[in-house]
């Protein structure tokens, strides 16, 4: 027969969805810095356009 689980503590799933959020405010602040840099001139990196790229392969 199936037994319940123990509940999960308080303060184990704020830590989980700290690290969570703690990742994600990460990878937006770098999706900021690239985008202010980009708009600058500053940066070298751009994303390659779908067109161009499916060009490249059908040759």
């Amino acid at each position: 027969m199936a037994v319940p689980k123990k509940k999960t503590s308080k303060s184990k799933r704020d830590k989980r969805r700290a690290t969570w959020r703690g990742k994600a405010a990460l990878e937006a602040q770098k999706a900021l810095s690239l985008g202010k840099s980009i708009l600058s001139g500053r940066s070298k990196f751009v994303y390659p356009n779908p067109e161009e790229e499916e060009e490249d392969t059908e040759s």
